[in-house]
């Protein structure tokens, strides 16, 4: 059947979940979402609806999908991000080719729109089971950039956990400290690979201003009115619908260099699995680079989290 191409609307949300579902049926990439999921993620300000998404429709059945998202800045490269799902009964080569000439074109015109001049990348994720789009990236010109993981940790047998070190403490989150916060995570990720700073607007809209946001298991480091450590929290609840396991998600976990390597990290996020135990979840997850400088793999395992699952990033300079 022909495909008829066109940029998603909001009202597309419960076809483009449907797709979701389709391809998890057969990729097993363990992620669930709802509609409104998906409508929070298409209304995100760095995410242009009507000129950088497109829909592949076989009548009223939506085939395939495909997403450039801005970044909110240009430091020195503008590193703009991928998404697409491709129904399994349409991933053909014809597809393929589609999705990665829309991709290519459609990143060029947000770009020149946000940063022109500055120097462009085009970064695609993907899960270790997506091997379709990973051969379509690949075919085209993207190299593998860089690989990232999921650990887990069950609460139930969860390990002692590290202690903060004498002289801080764990304050709940508020929102007075929102931009200190903001402030800290631009700091703390300014040298991880991939990474660009949040403004304002994005910040509130994906992290704290979230409706999966968990204030009430989100713990800060604070000196005075500065935010020196972070553990931010997220809970996806379309996920435990669909797997029946109340999962925490550590979404940001980060700490200023200064206080590197003194166990603040690792007493922040224990002290916050505490506090998701006692609120009766199930598990914790996050996600992190392989090749961390920080060597943050070796934090998250003094909690007691274990490498799950893995993605790869896909790169086209």
């Amino acid at each position: 059947m022909d495909l008829t191409w066109r940029p998603l609307t909001l009202d597309d949300a419960p076809a483009l979940a449907r797709l979701y579902a389709a391809a998890e049926d057969v990729d097993r990439t363990g992620e669930h979402f709802s509609a409104d999921d998906l409508r929070e993620e298409l209304v995100a300000p760095n995410v242009d609806l009507a000129r950088a998404t497109v829909g592949a429709w076989a009548g009223d059945e939506l085939a395939g999908y495909g997403l450039t998202r801005r970044r909110d800045a240009a430091d020195p490269v503008h590193m703009i991000r991928l998404q697409s799902v491709v129904h399994p009964a349409y991933r053909t080569d014809a597809v393929g080719a589609h999705l990665v000439e829309w991709f290519a074109r459609t990143s060029r015109e947000v770009h020149e729109r946000a940063f022109p001049g500055a120097p462009l990348e085009l970064h695609h994720g993907s899960h270790r089971n997506e091997r379709w789009i990973a051969g379509v990236l690949t075919r085209a010109g993207y190299t593998h950039g860089r690989t990232m993981v999921n650990m887990r940790v069950n609460l139930a047998d969860l390990p002692p956990q590290p202690p903060l070190p004498d002289g801080f403490e764990a304050v709940p989150f508020d929102f007075e400290y929102d931009l200190a916060a903001l402030d800290a995570r631009n700091d703390t990720f300014a040298d991880h690979w991939g990474s660009t700073v949040y403004q304002p607007e994005a910040w509130r809209h994906l992290v704290t201003g979230s409706k999966d946001f968990r204030p009430d298991l989100s713990f800060l480091v604070l000196d005075g009115e500065k935010v020196l450590a972070f553990v931010l929290s997220h809970h996806y609840a379309y996920q435990t619908a669909a797997t029946g396991l109340r999962e925490h998600y550590a979404t940001w976990v980060g700490t200023r260099a200064a206080l590197r390597g003194r166990g603040v990290a690792s007493g922040l996020l224990g002290h916050t699995l505490l506090a998701a135990k006692a609120a009766g979840f199930d598990r914790s997850a996050l996600n992190v680079d392989v090749d961390n400088a920080h060597r943050a793999l070796g934090v998250y395992e003094r909690c007691g989290y274990r490498v799950d699952d893995e993605w790869h990033v896909y790169v086209l300079s």
